[in-house]
């Protein structure tokens, strides 16, 4: 009779039990399209950047300012900000309150997130997306610009990214709850977060 050998990952005789194929290619697909586009995202920094460079020169070299530099790196912040968040949801860099959070099973953290992202997360990623698609469609009809100085650009692009935002949310919390629910039913998380201190 062959003894089974202890799991180098838990130290208990038990081998690890894996999810099925296909939820795991979910929770991968899911996870490789938030940190491709994530990081796809980041080239919105470029604009952020020229913008402030060419105002630091226009204003302190040729004294002569932009009317655009300040448009420019407002959305352009505001949408690296927003575009990101679906990347920090997937790498665990939101802020969560340690303190007790430490101090639990990894199968009552699961729960935990489970319902959380089942009861609050999600519903509210799908009510924020539908309320700011309206508002992305009516600023395209009233041809909304922006009143923060003469330059006045258009602001549909940036309202285009506040729904794009909630969807890629709700998508990888999607992936998210998928993993709760994996660490509630087995008490073992199939990703463990990097601890990000701030």
């Amino acid at each position: 009779m062959s003894v089974p050998q202890p799991n180098a990952m838990t130290g208990s005789s038990a081998p690890k039990r894996r999810p099925p194929r296909g939820y795991l290619a979910v929770i991968r697909t899911i996870d490789k399209f938030t940190e491709v586009t994530g990081y796809l995202f980041v080239l919105v920094i470029v604009p952020l950047i020229l913008a402030n460079v060419v105002e630091v020169f226009a204003r302190y070299v040729l004294k002569s300012p932009t009317v655009w530099a300040l448009d420019v790196t407002t959305m352009s912040y505001a949408a690296l900000f927003m575009l990101g968040a679906a990347l920090a949801l997937l790498k665990g860099a939101h802020v969560r309150t340690d303190m007790l959070w430490e101090r639990f099973s990894d199968r009552r953290k699961g729960m935990i997130d489970s319902v959380a992202l089942l009861v609050f997360f999600l519903p509210t990623m799908v009510v924020l997306f539908f309320i700011s698609i309206d508002d992305f469609l009516y600023s395209i009809s009233i041809d909304e610009r922006s009143s923060s100085g003469a330059w006045t650009p258009i602001l549909w692009p940036l309202r285009g990214v506040i729904p794009l935002t909630f969807f890629m949310l709700f998508l990888q919390g999607i992936s998210e709850l998928m993993k709760s629910l994996w660490a509630w039913r087995t008490g073992e998380f199939l990703t463990k977060h990097e601890k990000i201190e701030v």
